[in-house]
């Protein structure tokens, strides 16, 4: 992390990677009752059209690109390199796409990572994905079987998360990858709040653990309050060292997000829905950004935190 002076005088904040979440589904076999993974509008994802799929990326790159001076983010921010999170719903209840867009874009020149709820998780995946993936992200938000149920992490037929089978694949996964990095995200909610991770976040062992308060855009339901965010917080004080905190405020305009459509979207603090773009596919990456508004500033100062957080 370094800063520098652009012609005009203004500080320049340069960050190792640009990071874009493409939530590529809304699928997802989880019901979690505060899940935000809900978009308007209607119409075919595009992740189920390969050739659709591979000019978004295309597209994105050549706006992205570190190389590209003439994106608007230049005045503000500097970036070494681009990542290309996917998420969803769940985005490995489509394997084979999945895989192949994570190919895709590490061929045009995105790192890439994933984002999932860890119940698709298999060994077996984890020789097939790893080996192609700069990061693994994990949704946990409870070692506890009654308070996942209550949230909503459970299947149709009632089937919870494995944890014993989630670190088996994940240790398949740094084995194929040593150089994998391994995060968890914890969403902060009504039913989880008063409990204590720390055991089940030793186990597991990530680099980062980044615990993100329940953000009500799509829904109130499981809402807490600050003095309950800000008590889950100090209990976990032992894991500072990994620990990540992301409260509402932050969350909102601090993000490059892109919906299953093709559309930048924007969390925006007080509104109970989305901010979106047109979609990239018909006005193309620079017009669909510039209706995004996201915050520059909010987004080096999660980023940069991030980064320091991880050189620690």
């Amino acid at each position: 992390m370094t800063h520098s002076l652009s012609r005009k005088g203004f500080v320049r904040l340069q960050l190792s990677e640009l990071v874009i979440n493409w939530h590529i589904t809304e699928a997802c076999n989880y019901r979690c009752r505060y899940c935000y993974a809900h978009w308007e509008g209607s119409g075919r994802e595009l992740v189920h059209n390969a050739e659709a799929s591979e000019r978004l990326l295309q597209k994105l790159w050549h706006f992205f690109r570190p190389t590209n001076k003439a994106n608007p983010l230049r005045r503000h921010m500097d970036w070494q390199g681009v990542r290309l999170n996917l998420a969803g719903g769940e985005p490995l209840l489509y394997p084979d796409r999945v895989s192949q867009i994570i190919q895709a874009a590490s061929e045009i020149g995105f790192a890439t990572s994933l984002i999932t709820n860890g119940s698709a998780f298999s060994t077996a995946l984890a020789k097939r994905l790893a080996p192609h993936l700069f990061m693994l992200g994990i949704s946990l938000d409870s070692g506890l079987a009654l308070t996942n149920q209550e949230i909503g992490r459970h299947d149709r037929n009632g089937n919870l998360l494995q944890f014993g089978q989630l670190e088996e694949a994940i240790k398949e996964a740094q084995c194929c990858n040593p150089r994998l990095r391994f995060k968890l995200n914890t969403v902060v909610n009504a039913r989880n709040c008063q409990e204590n991770l720390s055991t089940l976040v030793w186990r597991l062992s990530p680099e980062r653990w980044k615990v993100l308060r329940m953000l009500p855009v799509v829904t109130n339901d499981l809402a807490i309050s600050d003095a309950d965010f800000h008590c889950f917080v100090a209990r976990h004080q032992c894991l500072g060292s990994i620990l990540c905190v992301e409260d509402n405020a932050e969350m909102a305009d601090s993000y490059v997000m892109i919906d299953p459509h093709g559309r930048f979207f924007q969390n925006v603090l007080g509104r109970s829905s989305y901010r979106y773009s047109l979609p990239i596919p018909d006005v193309g990456v620079e017009a669909a950004f510039a209706a995004a508004s996201m915050d520059p500033v909010k987004f080096c100062a999660r980023y940069l935190g991030n980064e320091m957080k991880v050189a620690a």
